[in-house]
C-alpha cells in the first residue's frame, strides 16, 4: 500500500509520517483543495489520480499537472504564503490518500533536519517537473508533447479523459484527435 514511500523512508520515519496523517478516500470529481481556499494540508497519494486545474470564470479549464499514486499533492506556494490557491486539486478517479496537516508536518520540520531534507527533495522534484513542462510547452510541437506524455505517463491514456489530456498538452481536443489518428497509422 505504501511500498514506494516505505522504500524512500527509514522504518521509524515512515511510522512518524503515518502518525501525523489520516487515511482518506477521495471520490472521482471531488476536490482535495479548491481554488480560492487557503490550503492547510498536503497529501500522499496512496492510489488514484489527481490533477491540478485552473478554471476561468467562463468554466474553461487548464490542466497544470497530473499526479498519480506515490506522489505528494499540495498547493505549496499558497500554503506557504498563507493565501488562497489559484488552482484546484481534483481527483480524476476514486483515490486513497494520506492527508497531513501542514502544521503537523511543520512540527516535524522544527524537530529534525531529516524532514527538512525530505521536504527539500520534494520541492526539488516539483521544480524539475515544472521546469521541464514549461520547456516542453514553449519549445515542442503538439505531436511531440503528446508522444512525450505517453512515454512519461504509461497507461495514462486509458485513465484520463482525452479532453483533460488535451488541456494538459495546451491544445484543443480536436487537435489531439488528429494527432492520435496520425500516430495510430
Amino acid at each position: 500500500m505504501y511500498t514506494q514511500l516505505k522504500n524512500i523512508l527509514p522504518a521509524e520515519r515512515f511510522e512518524e509520517l503515518l502518525s501525523i496523517g489520516t487515511e482518506k478516500s477521495v471520490l472521482a470529481a471531488e476536490y482535495f483543495i479548491k481554488a480560492g481556499e487557503t490550503p492547510l494540508k498536503i497529501a500522499y497519494v496512496i492510489n488514484g489520480l489527481f490533477r491540478y486545474v485552473y478554471t476561468k470564470e467562463n468554466g474553461e479549464e487548464f490542466t497544470k499537472g497530473i499526479i498519480a499514486e506515490n506522489n505528494f499533492i499540495s498547493s505549496y506556494s499558497a500554503m506557504v504564503l498563507k493565501q488562497a490557491s489559484y488552482f484546484s486539486i481534483e481527483a480524476l478517479e476514486n483515490s486513497q490518500i494520506l492527508e497531513i496537516k501542514w502544521s503537523s508536518f511543520n512540527e516535524l520540520l522544527e524537530k529534525d533536519v531529516f524532514w527538512v531534507r525530505f521536504l527539500m527533495k520534494l520541492v526539488e522534484k516539483g521544480f524539475i517537473i515544472k521546469e521541464k513542462r514549461e520547456r516542453d510547452l514553449l519549445l515542442l510541437d503538439a505531436e511531440t508533447r503528446y508522444k512525450n506524455f505517453l512515454a512519461e505517463f504509461p497507461g495514462m491514456g486509458q485513465r484520463v479523459k482525452q479532453g483533460i489530456i488535451a488541456s494538459y498538452l495546451g491544445i484543443q481536443p480536436e487537435t489531439l484527435s488528429r494527432i492520435r489518428r496520425k500516430i495510430a497509422f
